[in-house]
């Protein structure tokens, strides 16, 4: 089977990543897929072409496509005679599925990978692109794919076409995010910490939805009981060179207990490393998949209540409701209250928990299955 799939960029991002492990899973000797990023090739471009899998890029604007290269990707998709073609995220959703009908491509999947569509917390334009994606659901898309339940039900309530609507959710690779005592030595070796010192984490780009301020705020209210707790923020942007971090983290005093470690390559080890995951998303968010990788590795989440984190969570973590930093603040105390052996049990429990609902094999199939059900015109049935 022909897959092409169509995303808007292929940067550092949840999507991006969650594609790239897909592609990975995919059985190819049923499946033969090809990725179009609408803009450039980021950083999972050439991780995609490692696996052997073409991947073309059209150099499109983020701020106005370019009607030329609409057409473009209408001819290419022609030349590639896709059996599917499975958009992700709304630029690549409307421009993508436009293309797609236009080259004759029957069998359109939609992506939906956001859960909040609050007009203050969101770009205009991309409202507009999804309203115009509400009005196009009802006859563009064969299906609508959403990676979280709760991104499902608010895209309903905005006019998507519900009985189109489906949901897998993303998938998490248990080799590579597991529990590793050695990391907790070298990880607090590297920050010239102690091999006690307990370690709170935040992993995730610079971007509003992650609110790192809200986890400098947490942090400074959890610093006043547990002074002996370090915190350790990574990701794109999260470095010595963001200024607004740097200030708010003076403001509150904690200069010497915040590790800015900017982009990692890592992200593994740093994970089995920590004590306690924080995610203080505000809004947006559909699947947090940081939330997954922690448990994975075994470590308690303390979670804020946005997309589908408190479905991941379930009883093995501590759910907050968004922006409740005081809450989460308590969360963290309470989690690194916890007696070791129950610590232990907890973290069990929790990367169990992602085994059995999340493994990235389980979900590949899953995504597998759909695509075959969707030719043959069955995913009422799903």
């Amino acid at each position: 089977m022909r897959l092409v799939y169509i995303i808007t960029n292929l940067a550092t991002g949840g999507a991006e990543t969650m594609l790239f492990k897909l592609s990975k899973q995919l059985g190819r000797s049923r499946f033969s897929p090809t990725v179009i990023s609408l803009m450039g090739l980021g950083e999972i471009g050439p991780r995609i072409q490692a696996l052997g899998i073409q991947v073309y890029t059209l150099g499109m604007s983020p701020k106005m496509p370019n009607p030329l290269k609409v057409l473009r990707l209408t001819s290419l998709l022609r030349q590639l005679q896709p059996d599917i073609v499975h958009t992700w995220m709304y630029h690549a959703d409307l421009i993508g599925g436009l293309a797609a009908r236009l080259a004759g491509c029957k069998h359109v999947i939609w992506g939906i990978r956001h859960s909040n569509l609050s007009k203050t917390e969101n770009k205009r334009s991309t409202l507009w692109i999804v309203k115009a994606c509400a009005v196009l659901s009802g006859y563009l898309p064969a299906q609508i794919l959403s990676c979280s339940v709760r991104a499902k039900d608010i895209h309903a309530a905005v006019g998507y076409a519900a009985h189109k609507l489906h949901v897998i959710p993303n998938g998490f690779e248990l080799d590579r995010f597991a529990p590793d005592a050695a990391a907790h030595a070298s990880v607090r070796a590297e920050l010239g910490l102690a091999p006690e010192i307990p370690l709170v984490g935040l992993i995730g780009r610079f971007n509003s939805q992650k609110n790192h301020f809200g986890f400098v705020e947490a942090a400074a209210l959890l610093h006043v009981q547990r002074p002996d707790v370090h915190f350790v923020l990574a990701g794109t942007g999260v470095d010595a060179n963001n200024a607004e971090i740097a200030t708010a983290i003076a403001a509150k005093g904690l200069e010497t207990h915040m590790h800015l470690l900017g982009r990692r390559d890592d992200v593994p080890r740093l994970m089995a490393a920590l004590d306690v995951l924080a995610s203080t998303s505000s809004y947006g968010e559909a699947f947090p998949n940081v939330i997954g990788e922690a448990m994975a590795c075994g470590v308690p989440c303390v979670v804020t209540d946005v997309g589908d984190s408190a479905e991941i969570v379930g009883d093995n973590g501590c759910v907050v409701p968004a922006r409740d930093m005081a809450g989460l603040a308590r969360g963290l105390v309470e989690m690194l209250h916890l007696p070791p052996k129950a610590k232990v049990t907890l973290g069990a429990r929790a990367r169990a928990r992602v085994a059995a609902n999340y493994e990235i094999g389980h979900v590949a199939r899953l995504y597998e299955a759909f695509y075959e059900q969707v030719m043959v015109n069955q995913c009422a049935d799903l």
